[in-house]
């Protein structure tokens, strides 16, 4: 299996993790995983868009400083 890690000694690590957080516990443990999982996968795969659109403080900034010519 994995580097060494057999059935018994998973059965291990399962029972000492449902010992620690109880068996109510779990089920919001497995759906926080699965969600920051789901997240990580869609922003590595998600294109990369760049917004160069002005902000507003900025627009009213330049709007105020054309005015102001004398």
């Amino acid at each position: 299996m994995l580097g060494g890690i057999g059935m018994p000694e998973l059965l291990v690590i399962m029972a000492i993790v449902l010992i620690i957080f109880g068996a109510n516990k779990l089920p919001q443990i497995g759906e926080g995983l699965g969600k920051g999982i789901r997240s990580f996968k869609k922003n590595i795969t998600a294109k990369e868009e760049i917004d160069v659109t002005p902000e507003k403080s900025e627009q009213i900034t330049g709007k105020s400083e054309d005015s102001k010519t004398p």
